[in-house]
């Protein structure tokens, strides 16, 4: 991988079995990344297996439960370089039960790359993906309108397609203006690389010219080091080392940090990434680290750890906008369900509706509103049910955005406007 380009995390969201995973090893393929004899072992284990065709979508499903059960479980992290960047890809789940993975998962990716089936249209779920991608901050979509081969290559399903596409992005406040819409077949490669003759009525760019097309991100590395720990492992010879990626900030061997809501810390002697000491880690980089004074059972995952100087912040309560997705009934101030914020899970109750808003223009509606229903967007009070690191978006936008979960689905997303300190 050349580290010399610049660097993007990539989100592929979009609904389950719209070919997420085909065209992220289409993309690995194109690049490069994967060599032609992967492909073709992948290519051979599928038929034996009955699901050929499935070959691009192995190099990427490499989990073998995920191969049996033909579904894509984990975020699994996937890097190429096109001319312009590296990326790494963050490929996001579409399944219902892994919704959380993709909050995890789309809060990383800087743009992103929305995948509808041209025979299918927007799904349920091409709908909720939108709408956290826009809610977590994601700037950029790129919208690939795949399996055109299935439809023969119409232009008019191309075209009908994208107006619902478009329709669902304005609901959502996304500016078209924002995205652009690529008629491609992941299957059989037509528009990923090079320009295909079966779609001669498009003259637009193909995916990798559009990915190279994009904006360059800044990393935040003026704001300060905030890493929520993934994981805390006890490593022999080393100690305990907690893992986890930087949002913002840097870290130093040397560095005085403190972990949030736990409240410890202590001086970070080492850190390793790709298994290599290294002594600089700045935004987007996964480490591992060692800290003297710190042992396993003081931090956990959900902790967040900042410089000492600057801890991480700590709600008693906190204010957030957040827009109802999908709720059975109603929801009214007492209601606690599940906050996913970054990689802690907490139980928080909503203590009070302060405003409703009207969800296309941000004006607000109603003061006080009784409750707020699906398609709301509202401004809550929320009281976490233990302790629980998070900021406001408009200063660490990275650990300002949730999601809130309840009876295994996503009901609502929202971002931190503002925190009282605990």
């Amino acid at each position: 991988m050349s580290q010399d380009k610049p660097h993007q995390n990539l989100a592929i969201i979009g609904h389950v079995d719209h070919g997420k995973s085909t065209l992220v090893g289409r993309l690995l393929f194109e690049t490069g990344s994967v060599p032609e004899h992967v492909i073709e072992q992948y290519r051979e284990e599928a038929e034996e297996k009955g699901k050929g065709g499935f070959e691009f979508a192995y190099v990427m499903d490499n989990l073998a439960e995920e191969r049996e059960r033909g579904v894509t479980i984990d975020i699994a992290h996937q890097e190429f370089d096109t001319d312009q960047y590296y990326f790494t890809i963050v490929d996001c789940p579409g399944h219902r039960d892994f919704v959380k993975n993709m909050i995890t998962g789309a809060s990383q990716a800087d743009n992103a790359v929305l995948v509808v089936a041209a025979d299918d249209g927007v799904a349920p779920q091409t709908r909720e993906h939108v709408f956290l991608a826009r809610t977590l901050g994601i700037n950029e979509l790129i919208v690939a309108i795949n399996k055109m081969d299935i439809v023969d290559y119409e232009q008019d399903t191309y075209e009908d397609v994208v107006d619902e596409v478009k329709q669902l992005l304005k609901q959502v406040r996304f500016g078209t203006e924002d995205a652009s819409f690529i008629p491609i077949s992941a299957f059989e490669g037509d528009n990923i690389a090079e320009e295909s003759d079966n779609t001669d009525w498009y003259d637009g760019p193909t995916l990798l010219q559009s990915l190279n097309d994009l904006p360059e991100s800044e990393p935040p590395t003026d704001a300060p080091l905030r890493l929520p720990i993934q994981d805390v492992y006890t490593i022999s010879g080393i100690g305990t080392v907690p893992v986890g990626r930087l949002e913002t900030g840097e870290m130093r061997p040397g560095d005085n940090v403190s972990f949030q809501p736990s409240d410890v810390g202590g001086e970070v002697k080492t850190i390793e990434m790709h298994h290599e000491e290294v002594d600089y880690a700045g935004p987007g980089d996964n480490v591992g680290f060692n800290v003297r004074g710190v042992g396993k059972d003081d931090i956990r995952r959900g902790d967040v750890c900042g410089p000492a100087d600057d801890p991480p912040t700590v709600a008693e309560t906190f204010q957030a906008q957040v827009v109802v997705m999908q709720h059975p009934s109603v929801i009214t101030a007492g209601y606690t369900p599940v906050f996913h914020a970054h990689t802690a899970q907490v139980a928080c109750t909503i203590e009070s509706l302060d405003q409703k808003l009207d969800p296309s223009s941000g004006e607000v509606d109603e003061e006080n509103p009784d409750f707020i229903k699906s398609g709301d967007a509202a401004i809550v009070t929320v009281r976490p049910q233990k302790p629980l690191s998070i900021e406001p978006s408009s200063e660490i936008p990275e650990l300002g955005s949730f999601a809130i979960r309840d009876m295994g689905q996503t009901i609502a997303a929202g971002k931190v406007l503002d925190v009282q300190e605990r």
